[in-house]
């Protein structure tokens, strides 16, 4: 066998090799965001949707290091009212979320809550225009953090 043809079989063999861990190495990562997402729906958001408010099906995820920051925009409507829930599947992590409006002034509402691995932000949008909503991992076990963060609306 001459040299192309060793090196080609040995990189298919490699390509398979990779192609098979493939689903094993993504199913780590989509299943802790589903569980930070389901997390905050049905943890963080259930009470609010007693309330009246409606989850959206639009959702933000990733991870983060502790002490990192992620900025979301979001178009917000005067006349609404919405609730931003951000939950972590790390029980002994602590997240943040906060909204700033296009000015970045705090746009947020003084009942928005931090409960360890859950927190929320409330706003009543003075005005239509972009948002800004700030998510972070404050602590962490973890060296990155699963996310999910929703909102609901009035």
């Amino acid at each position: 066998m001459n040299r192309f043809v060793k090196n080609f079989v040995r990189a298919s063999f490699l390509l398979l090799i990779l192609k098979g861990l493939q689903p094993a190495i993504f199913a780590s990562v989509d299943d802790a965001q589903s569980f930070a997402l389901q997390a905050a729906e049905l943890q963080a958001a259930e009470p609010y949707v007693k309330q009246g408010f409606q989850v959206r099906e639009d959702y933000w995820g990733g991870d983060l290091g502790s002490g990192e920051k992620k900025a979301v925009r979001q178009q917000l409507f005067k006349g609404n009212e919405y609730w931003f829930w951000l939950g972590t599947e790390v029980d002994k992590a602590k997240v943040s979320v906060h909204v700033y409006d296009s000015d970045g002034k705090l746009a947020e509402e003084p009942d928005s809550w931090e409960k360890g691995h859950f927190a929320a932000a409330h706003v009543i949008p003075k005005a239509t225009g972009s948002y800004f909503i700030i998510v972070s991992v404050e602590q962490s076990p973890e060296e990155r953090t699963h996310w999910a963060l929703v909102y609901g609306f009035r």
